[in-house]
């Protein structure tokens, strides 16, 4: 955000979608900083850059957002998110290329384009399958795990300029994918345009994205982080493709990420994907709970504090009956919701993940070191704090052997529960 000349008041912050100045809040997290900005051993005594967690409402498209502090480059040009340490990720990638292939009738004259196709994840069951594929991720440490797997991947940033590229090259889609992408878009209009630049005339697009409406219902505030600049309905996201000629003419409920939608859009014009009945319902059902109303949005900044208090109630009982308590995984939300409710080594000893590049190193902000799995085998904690709740089954089947000596899994969100 460009607050002008020193002294100066700050620059009205403005929709990224329509423009119109941004008056009303959401939630507001206080400071945290980059949610995979992890340090390193030798970082502990630098100073580490905090920025303002605050996120809005705009009033006229209702597209809830938080400005822009930092540039994606600084954030994603080297990530630490590699898809393919998630199992359940993985088998949800690999049924939606079945499901996809089949319902397109994608073949070997096919192209397949994902738009941050990280590690190629998803893109090597259309590899496997002889379907041409192409990603596109700005994280070249992360393009270089798919090169490795045989997934064709370029280092960009998508837009306009990059749509411009690839098609003045030839290359036009049979469908293109972004999961869970969209979020992470500062300028939606840049990105947005140019899909339809690379889509071919009854090409489709399918985007998934955390839904708005599960976040609100479920708490969902370690879902807000400064890699996510966007937080969407079915209502303001059929709005922004609207704008480039696109239209909605599907759309799925997904269970992940504590619930999610998968849109499929093709060009205005394009005869051949007539809307399905889900699609209605879904807007239905969004008009319905309030999404086009502003009173819907003013309830959640409570929910979030509410969730907060319940949280180290637990965490202070517990650790004042002598509990030691470790963490497991080390995502983005799960330092979301620790820098918001202060948790650091007094409360939690350390986290463990199976991503090597995370181990050895510490939580941005809380400073929680980072371990091993075998870690709390070694340690033998009372409880297990699972930061990547939306995984919880995932993990409490890998951690079941904790229950040898009587350890207990805690979930944080909606509401803190305990299971044996």
């Amino acid at each position: 955000m460009d607050n002008g000349a020193p002294g100066a008041p700050p620059v009205q912050a403005r929709c990224r979608s329509c423009g119109t100045p941004l008056h009303h809040t959401f939630v507001d997290l206080g400071m945290s900083p980059l949610c995979e900005s992890f340090r390193t051993a030798e970082q502990l005594n630098q100073m580490e850059p905090f920025y303002p967690l605050h996120v809005r409402v705009c009033e006229r498209c209702f597209l809830v957002q938080l400005e822009e502090y930092v540039k994606p480059e600084d954030i994603f040009t080297e990530y630490a998110y590699f898809s393919s340490y998630s199992d359940s990720w993985l088998r949800h990638a690999g049924r939606y290329v079945d499901m996809i292939a089949q319902r397109l009738a994608l073949d070997k004259t096919s192209q397949v384009i994902e738009l941050a196709s990280n590690d190629g994840y998803l893109l090597q069951y259309f590899v496997a399958k002889g379907i041409p594929a192409l990603g596109i991720e700005p994280a070249a440490n992360v393009a270089e795990a798919a090169v490795k797997k045989g997934v064709p991947t370029r280092v960009a940033f998508f837009g306009r300029s990059t749509a411009e590229a690839l098609a003045a090259e030839g290359v036009q889609a049979d469908l293109i994918i972004g999961n869970n992408v969209l979020a992470q878009v500062p300028d939606l209009n840049d990105f947005v345009g140019g899909m339809p630049l690379v889509l071919k005339p009854n090409g489709v697009i399918t985007l998934e994205f955390p839904h708005l409406v599960r976040l609100v219902e479920g708490n969902q505030l370690d879902t807000i982080y400064h890699e996510h600049f966007s937080y969407f309905s079915l209502m303001t996201t059929d709005t922004i493709f609207a704008r480039h000629g696109l239209r909605l003419f599907d759309v799925e409920e997904l269970p992940t990420h504590g619930g999610s939608l998968r849109i499929y859009a093709c060009h205005e014009a394009c005869p051949v994907h007539p809307a399905s009945d889900r699609l209605q319902t879904t807007r239905d059902d969004e008009i319905a709970r309030g999404v086009n109303r502003m009173d819907y949005y003013s309830t959640f900044s409570e929910q979030a504090k509410e969730t907060k208090r319940k949280l180290l109630d637990f965490l202070i009982r517990a650790r004042r009956e002598g509990h030691r308590i470790a963490g497991y995984g080390a995502p983005g939300k799960g330092n979301t919701l620790l820098n918001y409710c202060g948790i650091r080594t007094d409360f939690l000893e350390y986290t463990v993940d199976r991503n090597p590049y995370k181990q050895g190193r510490f939580l941005p902000g809380t400073r929680v070191p980072i371990y091993h799995p075998d870690r709390i085998a070694e340690t033998r904690p009372d409880y297990v704090l699972i930061l990547p709740w939306n995984l919880r089954e995932e993990i409490m089947k890998q951690l079941a052997y904790v229950r040898e000596w009587g350890a207990k899994f805690v979930v944080p969100i909606p509401e803190v529960a305990v299971y044996s």
